[in-house]
């Protein structure tokens, strides 16, 4: 009898496992199915993969700092004086100086009382939002919001409102009928990853103070790329000082890893205290800390790089243009342009791959249902060479009816 109920357990973890291989090819026949691509040398704005070099339009490296040689040194110095790895928590052992700096650094940035790290943007949208809203409260999440501000709203305990993307009537609308909530706190990206667009922080702001509600955004594709100081969404805006919730990230234009938040200090103490991403983690390691420092030093100090970002990304965006390219409503470095079809834009990115363009297709659920695209983001490294051949290739998927 043993060996009988023995079978039948091994028999349904077989099937099991045959159900995976059986939705993966369902995945590949509506063209869904996803792959690692690795990438054989330093982000740059050309890469190695496959033995091929290749001119990198996908990354978010905007600043080319990746790759810089003060943050290597930087970070090699760091490694010399307290090892990689942290160790622990940051609320156990794990919290060294070069912590407390960049922390300290972020609050002057951002202009706020204070600053906390995160070993991940998702890891601080998924710790900060279910940390404010809980039970008797309400989050308004716009429709487009990245991933993890949606799996940070479904981790609280809040009711969860979608607003339609930037759609301020929309918002104040539900705000109006949110009145019973102990807490309102509205969460939206500051520069919309997939699109590319920003969002309207004005009336975003009035909004907020309207109807007395939390305002978080989530800066991470404008830390180092918008305002005139690269300071984000709120600097552009001229609302510094009214943005009580900024996130943002270290690994995109600033070239390093991890992530921040910014705002005043209860905030931060409150957040050290029950944000569960943050609690429970190892520190970032030391050497990535001085890494973010030095690429901090060169946004602050070399705002030539983030005008060459975007120079050209508006020598890109009018190249596009003139093919008769469209590209939505990009506002920002990240340029998508639409497709729809799902298996369309996976042959469009493929055929770009072998012209020596390496920008993949964004399919759902990264995107809505037919919404596919090819999200091409431009760096501040790219020469004029690499614009144009990006635009040759562009003219010639067109030609060919790629898109």
């Amino acid at each position: 009898m043993g060996n009988i109920f023995v079978f039948f357990e091994v028999y349904s973890i077989v099937r099991q496992f045959m159900m995976f291989d059986q939705e993966l090819a369902q995945l590949d026949q509506k063209h869904l199915l996803r792959r690692l691509s690795t990438v054989e040398s330093s982000v740059g704005p050309r890469i190695k993969m496959n033995g091929r070099s290749l001119l990198l339009m996908c990354s978010n490296d905007y600043l080319g700092l990746a790759s810089h040689p003060e943050l290597r040194r930087a970070a090699a110095r760091a490694m010399e004086q307290y090892g990689f790895g942290s160790g622990a928590s940051r609320l156990i052992s794990g919290t060294s100086p070069l912590h407390q700096e960049l922390e300290r650094r972020l609050a002057l940035f951002k202009n706020t009382d204070a600053a906390l790290l995160f070993n991940s943007g998702y890891a601080a949208n998924t710790g900060i939002i279910p940390a404010i809203a809980g039970e008797g409260d309400v989050v308004l999440s716009d429709s487009l919001n990245h991933a993890s501000i949606i799996d940070g709203c479904r981790l609280s305990k809040a009711a969860i409102n979608v607003y339609r993307h930037k759609d301020l009537d929309h918002l104040e609308s539900l705000l109006a009928k949110s009145g019973h909530a102990r807490r309102k706190l509205i969460v939206t990206d500051g520069v919309f990853s997939m699109d590319g667009d920003i969002a309207p922080l004005p009336g975003l702001v009035q909004l907020a103070e309207k109807y007395h509600a939390l305002l978080m955004v989530d800066d991470a594709h404008a830390t180092g790329v918008i305002g005139n100081s690269g300071k984000g969404t709120a600097e552009y805006f001229g609302l510094a000082g009214r943005v009580p919730i900024q996130m943002g990230t270290l690994g995109k234009a600033l070239g390093s890893f991890g992530a921040y938040v910014a705002g005043e200090r209860a905030l931060i103490d409150y957040l050290v205290n029950t944000a569960r991403s943050f609690i429970f983690s190892t520190a970032l390691p030391p050497a990535v800390c001085a890494a973010s420092l030095a690429a901090l030093d060169i946004v602050e100090k070399e705002p030539e790089r983030r005008n060459r970002l975007w120079d050209n990304r508006n020598r890109f965006v009018k190249g596009l243009e003139a093919l008769g390219v469209g590209v939505g409503g990009s506002e920002s470095p990240i340029i998508p342009i639409m497709i729809g079809d799902s298996g369309k834009a996976f042959k469009a990115g493929q055929e770009l791959l072998s012209r020596g363009i390496y920008a993949t297709a964004i399919r759902p659920p990264t995107v809505p249902e037919g919404t596919a695209r090819i999200r091409m983001t431009v760096m501040a490294t790219h020469s004029e060479a690499d614009i144009n051949e990006t635009l040759e290739a562009f003219n010639g998927l067109k030609q060919e009816g790629f898109i």
